[in-house]
């Protein structure tokens, strides 16, 4: 994950500094505590102070924008006039949120009206009155066309300090999906018209770098593969699935011979993802290669490079964000629909995300990839037991990408055990309507699945980078 600059500006007034004593410095001691909450190993605070002036408005600005900051985080400490808030936001022209913090849930009030002195009491009721500038503000926001976003709570509000977690977190899977480097192996899988996507577009959307691989640069990389590196790749294969005693042994030494290889493809193109397909003549080299990358493409997904089969560059990009959360990203499509149960099953052949398994994943041997040339190694494993995350990238008819996201629940139950990654899933509305309502959406027959409840995380990611986000149902 990358690391990222985060800015943080408070705002006041400065007529009410001489006015009220010890205010300036008492809501500076709050923006203090929320410069130490907000950094973190991954996140570097960039605090420009409490901004009471025009002038130190801009130099805010300059700030933020010399450390280009990934996202700015806005305190409201007490009433402030907008015009020292609008120059910071369009000169650094990234998301803002607004921090509209009490530090206290409520006031006191037979405490307050007990001060006596009504000076004192305005000057109290001056540092919790973070609500009164953010109307001001957004009015403002709205007009001059900035997109803003609002945590509202108290400075040790749970529920607030988790959504600006979730913030933070959608600004570091967005920087680093700027910084990722997704490669394409071979062509589309011919006819599947869905999966065909402009990389323009994605580039344009979510930035990164796509770098076009050639079969001929991994059978090179297999050239190179020496007996020790098979060894030591064996010994992994056997430590992260397991190996049924059904799987031949050269077809065990052909998939580690072949892993290593996409290694170090991998290393030498410094991928953070991939997605593939090729077919070859029959029983050529390039058969032989691209139908023992099953396993090898298995680890790399469970090893933060997620793969996508059938050169679907559009869920490699899902694959990758989920795994970004760190919710994993498993390359999946709708298998069958259990009425009975009210579940779907789902899967795919191919890799499978090995560290989001349910128990140990199983490599099992295959006579014929159906729909494929050749025949190998697969892996079968069920996704965990418990909340998961549906993400399709989907290419509009307009033009754009939207993000298609859906929470459910992996259930325990029978799969078909065909060699595959299969699950079953349910999901807060009947099969019925879920399945048409998504399809509704235009997504791929492909998406991503991953472990937990993160559609806000990923909505947020999607006003981040401009993306529309559309939910199909609500847990």
């Amino acid at each position: 994950m990358a690391n990222i600059k985060v800015g943080l500006f408070g705002i006041g007034l400065a007529t009410y500094w001489p006015q009220f004593e010890g205010l300036k410095e008492r809501l500076e001691g709050y923006q203090r505590i929320i410069a130490g909450k907000l950094g973190d190993n991954a996140v570097t605070v960039l605090d420009a102070g409490l901004v009471d002036s025009v002038e130190k408005a801009r130099a805010a600005a300059a700030l933020f924008k010399q450390e280009d900051v990934s996202i700015i985080f806005l305190y409201v400490s007490t009433y402030a006039l907008s015009a020292t808030v609008l120059p910071v936001v369009q000169k650094a022209k990234v998301p803002v949120v607004i921090l509209n913090l009490q530090p206290v849930d409520a006031i006191d009030y037979d405490w307050f009206n007990s001060l006596g002195d009504r000076g004192i009491m305005t000057g109290e009721w001056l540092a919790n009155c973070q609500a009164c500038a953010v109307p001001e503000i957004a009015n403002v926001f709205n007009r001059a066309g900035i997109q803003f976003y609002q945590v509202t709570g108290t400075l040790d509000d749970t529920a607030a300090w988790q959504e600006i977690a979730a913030w933070k977190e959608a600004a570091t899977v967005a920087t680093a999906m700027r910084n990722n480097r997704l490669g394409v192996l071979g062509h589309y899988y011919n006819g599947m018209l869905d999966i065909y996507s402009d990389l323009t577009l994605q580039a344009a959307t979510f930035g990164g770098h796509i770098q076009h691989l050639e079969m001929c640069d991994l059978a090179s990389f297999h050239q190179q593969v020496t007996p020790e590196e098979i060894s030591d790749k064996m010994q992994q294969i056997h430590r992260e699935m397991e190996v049924l005693e059904e799987c031949p042994p050269h077809e065990i030494v052909r998939a580690a011979h072949t892993a290593v290889a996409l290694d170090k493809m991998v290393a030498h193109h410094q991928l953070g993802s991939l997605c593939y397909y090729y077919e070859g003549a029959p029983e050529g080299e390039y058969e032989n290669l691209i139908s023992s990358v099953i396993t090898g493409n298995s680890i790399l997904t469970a090893h933060a490079v997620p793969v996508a089969g059938e050169y679907e560059v559009k869920n490699a990009q899902a694959m990758k964000i989920l795994d970004l959360f760190n919710a994993g990203g498993s390359f999946t499509e709708f298998y069958g629909m259990d009425f009975k149960e009210d579940i779907i099953l789902m899967g795919h052949d191919g890799p499978g995300h090995l560290a989001i398994a349910e128990g140990r994943p199983l490599l099992r041997p295959l006579g014929v990839y159906h729909g494929k040339p050749g025949k190998g190694l697969s892996i079968e494993m069920k996704v965990k037991h418990g909340p998961v995350t549906l993400l399709s990238v989907v290419e509009t008819n307009n033009g754009k990408l939207k993000l298609l996201v859906a929470e459910g629940n992996s259930v325990p139950g029978p799969i078909l055990k065909i060699g595959n990654t299969n699950s079953r899933y349910k999901f807060s509305l009947d099969i019925k309507t879920f399945v048409n309502n998504w399809c509704k959406e235009g997504p791929a027959h492909h998406c991503a699945i991953g472990i937990g409840h993160i559609a806000d995380k990923i909505e947020k990611l999607g006003n981040i980078l401009g993306i529309e986000t559309v939910q199909v149902g609500r847990m």
